[in-house]
């Protein structure tokens, strides 16, 4: 078997042409696109041996800290914000149960709800849905079905992003409008403030537990992590609830009280290795795959992409009217269901850069369109798509 350190050095290669690839194209053209295109085509012909994720020992790191990505999860939650930016969650929610609820009545009359299952999570969120999913679908026999949320996973935005940035274009220019007309009303909200919570920030917390001065060893925190991990774990083994709930939950609760900082892993110097050793898991999948394979679960992916994507523009709509906001807006927020950050930083950028046409207008643009964006991607990819596939993976 291949040296495990040249064997991470190969698969950390291809992780790295992916993410420039997605630096380059601004993310128009997603990491994990180019990641999972590139390691099957490698797989396929020899150039890599389909070992090699194996090999490299390195998936272990993913699933042991995959428990500790949910609390640290949990720790992300910006309370302050989400109260500042109410409506941009509650529409982002009526988005994400229009889009579930649909894809589980219409998908089953073509395949069968397993399949609906299958693609639900994958389709309002990110890699912890689908590690969560594939997880599932595994233990109930269904190997053959994990296929579905992995290429749904890869594909999702490349639909998603081309629409949210043709619906926000058209919601920025109706507020160009509104300011020629001169009755503009900036929101008030502080964008600032909703950036803060994707960059590493450190604040002073109301509580805290546990003493600044412990809170500076990375080996304290992630000990302090794992508590909430075992936790998590021995809860599901107690309650039948999915230890996924369970982290998030431990992960706000020790945040509000001060037991965790914000953005406990980041601090810990953990989170790079544990997004590495998730991708890792994801790759593996990859192993046994041939084309006849893809090719028999693309109708059912396309369906589910098409389905999902139709139910979160309705519930956007509909989230729009109950709110009072425009509809481009609303369903602009939602999408980003389909891909999160920093795809929902990168289009609001562009958009207010491209209507906009002065530096001033530009700024109230992206005043007016970055704070929503960025909430609506966190209450989606990040949490509402782990409940989302946590909930549904119980029926299988």
């Amino acid at each position: 078997m291949m040296n495990p350190v040249y064997a991470t050095l190969i698969v950390l290669a291809i992780i790295t042409v992916g993410e420039i690839v997605s630096i380059v194209s601004r993310a128009k053209v997603p990491t994990l696109l180019v990641m999972m295109f590139g390691t099957f085509i490698l797989f396929k012909t020899g150039i890599v041996p389909s070992n090699i994720i194996e090999a490299s020992t390195f998936a272990v790191v993913g699933t042991v800290l995959q428990p500790a990505l949910l609390v640290h999860m949990g720790t992300l939650i910006p309370m302050k914000v989400l109260k500042g930016q109410y409506k941009a969650v509650l529409i982002t929610l009526i988005g994400l149960a229009c889009s579930v609820i649909l894809m589980l009545l219409i998908v089953p009359i073509f395949f069968d709800y397993k399949t609906a299952v299958a693609g639900a999570g994958p389709m309002t969120g990110g890699l912890i849905a689908y590690i969560l999913t594939a997880e599932a679908l595994k233990k109930a026999g269904l190997a053959a079905l994990v296929l579905i949320p992995i290429i749904v996973l890869t594909l999702h935005s490349v639909v998603g992003m081309p629409l949210t940035s043709f619906l926000l274009r058209r919601h920025a220019t109706n507020l160009r409008r509104t300011i020629d007309a001169g009755t503009f009303i900036a929101s008030g909200v502080a964008t600032a403030e909703v950036i803060e919570f994707e960059q590493p920030i450190v604040e002073k917390k109301k509580r805290n537990l546990i003493p600044e001065k412990f809170q500076q060893s990375s080996f304290i925190l992630l000990f302090l992590i794992f508590i909430g991990s075992a936790l998590a774990v021995a809860l599901q083994g107690v309650t039948g609830i999915s230890y996924s709930l369970w982290g998030l939950a431990i992960g706000i609760a020790g945040s509000y009280f001060g037991f965790y900082p914000e953005k406990v892993l980041e601090k810990a110097n953990g989170f790079s290795i544990a997004m590495v050793g998730l991708v890792f898991i994801v790759l593996s999948s990859l192993s046994s795959v041939t084309i006849k394979s893809i090719v028999s679960v693309l109708p059912a992916v396309a369906l589910i992409i098409i389905v999902g994507a139709a139910g979160l523009v309705i519930g956007g709509i509909i989230g729009s009217k109950i709110f009072k906001w425009d509809p481009y807006k609303g369903v602009a927020v939602v999408l980003t269901a389909m891909y999160g950050f920093p795809g929902d930083f990168l289009i609001s950028q562009e958009v207010s850069r491209s209507v906009g046409r002065t530096k001033e207008e530009e700024e109230q643009i992206l005043g007016e369109i970055l704070p929503p964006m960025l909430i609506g991607g966190f209450t989606s990819v990040t949490i509402g798509s782990v409940i989302i596939a946590s909930i549904l993976v119980k029926t299988l």
